[in-house]
């Protein structure tokens, strides 16, 4: 985290290529080759797309790294290289879904599916059910009311509780009463998750429809949900061109801000639809009924959203989340957080299309608040801006367990009993200097502390020398920020660090943000000539960015518990240059420098937020 990023004599930081292109990438465990950042995800028909996480695996020996089947959170075992199963996987789709007969049954599919959506969205109580600030979806209500099947409750009651595939009983002999189809009750190990959120977006109808049906559209607008987005094949084109009556095949896949919540990878329709003047539907549902796989992780139920067109060129929009769900691999820690329907809900899908439109608003607004002595020209408010969302956008996706990304687990022999996980970044290269290795390492753990404390704390200039090592004993300032939307505290920062009152240790870029679903504060280190470039409008997709930060979510209680808590999750997340290494040799004393920077960072949060020591139990990793 303390490495200075190289820079060119010109002052822009070097080691990336532009958006597009592929920056130079190593070798990921077991010699898998990563496939291009602009490409799809799916799996192979019939394989296991990404096998359950053992978190019980002990330490890897120092000074290797470790193939992807070592430790938890490490990605695919298959010796397939990921790039060529994704890229089967989507031509064997793009192949199958060709017939005719094959066409017939999607379109059938997805106009059943916007059906179900539209009754779903306009449903009240008992279909829905409010938890946590948060409509929950009722899955004995879903049966009895959606269904169609003639059973008393007390028998699907009774059917879920065994949670076994099975057929309905046929009472009295009844040959002509409606059975249950056997895929209809597979509840082990697929969890049903099913939330409904309503909000207000700044956004046409038209304009949302347009950003969810193209798919690089919609990875760039949800980056924090969507890793991979890729259109397989159009089945049915929409009126006229347009996209009213569309049905495409999609595969992507979902992830959350830590390699311990297993990423969701799916093969689904997405068929929209004009269901009135100024009303749209689009909805997704998976297709692994028509194309069946030995073992299905994740399944889209019909979800996704109508849009209504309100004045000022806004729009209602009620989003519908409904998926089944293997969460066998999800680590502890998050476990109450997943299975509540939280970390993938509704709710978060409207908070992110809601950042993406004050982003966008953002971005296209010609001030920014400055200090008095500072005067940044548009051109540089706009690189800044394209150089945040970047620094964002490879956050997540570094942190996330998505299938590009290998994750193995920390030795705990050196890293004192923490659960640490680590994969290697890019190499960077500078010209005139050795390769730079750089590694990304992060940990989680609980603090009694409510989130938005713990977001203040973290997000402010003024406590920085309080939690980062870089910082401690410097004098710390915010030189320029630029809001983004209504909320003071969603903002880009340029923050410097001096060791004394004329000489600038460091400059980060930071940005930080905060919704009802999570806070996040994402940041790294600058050369200080590069920064300059880009504050006076230097190119943003040269500029060399390792971001490190914190995301901060809720601590929710389990599912079938009433009571709430005020705690934290934690997630760390910290990006450090190093050139001891750069192949897949990893020295042991790096083990403890990432122990040593976690170390110093979790101890002095508790420290400033909990200084009674009232969190050493609670705070457990």
């Amino acid at each position: 985290m303390g490495d200075m990023p190289p820079v060119r004599r010109d002052g822009i930081g070097v080691g990336e290529q532009p958006l597009g292109l592929d920056p130079p990438r190593r070798s990921p465990p077991g010699g898998h080759k990563r496939r291009r950042d602009h490409e799809g995800v799916g799996f192979l028909l019939g394989t296991n797309p990404q096998p359950p996480q053992n978190n019980s695996l002990g330490p890897q020996s120092p000074g290797s790294r470790p193939s992807g089947s070592e430790s938890a959170g490490s990605g695919s075992s298959t010796n397939v290289p990921m790039y060529k199963m994704h890229r089967a996987s989507d031509i064997l789709m793009a192949f199958s879904i060709c017939s005719d007969t094959k066409k017939n049954e999607i379109i059938e599919q997805a106009k059943e599916a916007l059906e179900e959506l539209q009754k779903m969205a306009s449903m009240g109580e008992p279909l829905w059910q409010r938890r946590d600030n948060m409509e929950i979806l009722d899955g004995i209500q879903y049966l009895k009311q959606l269904r169609r099947y003639d059973l008393t409750a007390d028998m699907i009651v009774k059917m879920v509780e065994r949670g076994e595939p099975q057929r309905s009983p046929n009472p009295g002999g009844n040959q002509d009463m409606p059975t249950f189809p056997l895929a209809t009750f597979e509840f082990n190990p697929l969890y049903i998750e099913g939330s409904r959120e309503t909000g207000l977006v700044d956004m046409k109808p038209v304009s949302i429809v347009e950003l969810l049906m193209d798919s690089r559209q919609w990875l760039a607008a949800f980056p924090s949900i969507v890793s991979r987005a890729t259109l397989i094949g159009v089945i049915l084109r929409g009126v006229n061109g347009s996209y009213d009556g569309r049905v495409q095949v999609m595969a992507a896949e979902f992830h959350h801000s830590s390699p311990l919540i297993p990423s969701r990878q799916s093969y689904f329709a997405r068929y929209c639809k004009q269901i009135a003047r100024g009303t749209w539907g689009v909805v997704d549902v998976s297709l692994e009924n028509l194309f069946p796989s030995t073992h299905v992780q994740f399944r889209r139920s019909p979800s996704g959203c109508i849009i209504e067109e309100m004045p000022n060129e806004s729009s209602k929009v009620t989003w519908v989340e409904h998926v089944q769900v293997d969460n066998g691999s999800v680590h502890p820690i998050f476990r109450s957080f997943v299975e509540s329907g939280f970390a993938f809900s509704a709710k978060r899908w409207i908070a992110m299309m809601n950042r993406h439109c004050q982003w966008l608003a953002t971005s296209m607004a010609g001030t920014s608040p400055t200090s008095a002595s500072v005067f940044v020209p548009q051109v540089g408010r706009e690189s800044l801006l394209k150089l945040s969302e970047r620094m964002t956008r490879t956050f997540f996706k570094n942190v996330s367990s998505c299938s590009d990304n290998f994750w193995s687990r920390a030795p705990r022999a050196m890293t004192h009993d923490k659960d640490i996980r680590y994969r290697l970044g890019n190499i960077v290269n500078a010209p005139g200097k050795p390769p730079t290795g750089t590694i990304i390492f992060t940990t989680t753990l609980r603090l009694p502390v409510p989130p938005k404390i713990l977001f203040d704390f973290l997000r402010d200039e003024r406590s920085r020398d309080q939690w980062d090592h870089i910082s401690f004993g410097r004098s710390v300032r915010e030189l320029i920020h630029v809001q983004n939307g209504e909320n003071h505290e969603n903002r880009v920062s340029v923050v410097q660090v001096n060791s004394s009152p004329t000489k600038i240790h460091m400059v980060f870029l930071q940005e930080s943000f905060s919704d009802e679903t999570g806070s996040y504060v994402v940041y790294a280190p600058m050369d200080i000539f590069g920064m300059s470039m880009i504050l006076n409008g230097g190119n943003p997709n040269f500029a060399a960015i390792m971001a490190s930060g914190f995301t901060i979510l809720p601590d929710l209680p389990p599912p079938w518990q009433a009571q709430e808590t005020q705690g934290s999750i934690l997630n760390l997340v910290f990006h450090r240059g190093d050139r001891s290494f750069i192949d897949d040799k990893i020295p042991v004393n790096t083990f403890g420098v990432m122990d040593d920077i976690v170390s110093k960072t979790i101890n002095a949060i508790k420290k400033a937020l909990m200084p009674d020591g009232s969190g050493n139990q609670s705070a457990r990793q």
